[in-house]
């Protein structure tokens, strides 16, 4: 386990622990602060498309150009 993945479970490890209230008030700071709720809003949309068919950039572009 690298020391980024390391850090993350710990931190996951803690907002387990934290009561529901806690837990909420984490949240609720998290998405109020536009930078970091941009930021989950990234890793959510990313993580949900993980496992979709990837086109290549060059695929993409040349069906562009034919539809234009």
């Amino acid at each position: 386990m690298r020391v980024t993945e390391a850090t993350a479970e710990i931190f996951v490890t803690a907002f387990k622990a934290l009561k529901r209230k806690e837990r909420d008030a984490v949240l609720q700071k998290l998405v109020t602060d536009a930078e970091l709720a941009d930021d989950l809003a990234d890793s959510l949309a990313l993580e949900a498309r993980r496992n979709q068919p990837h086109t290549p950039l060059r695929d993409v572009l040349k069906d562009l150009r034919i539809r234009v």
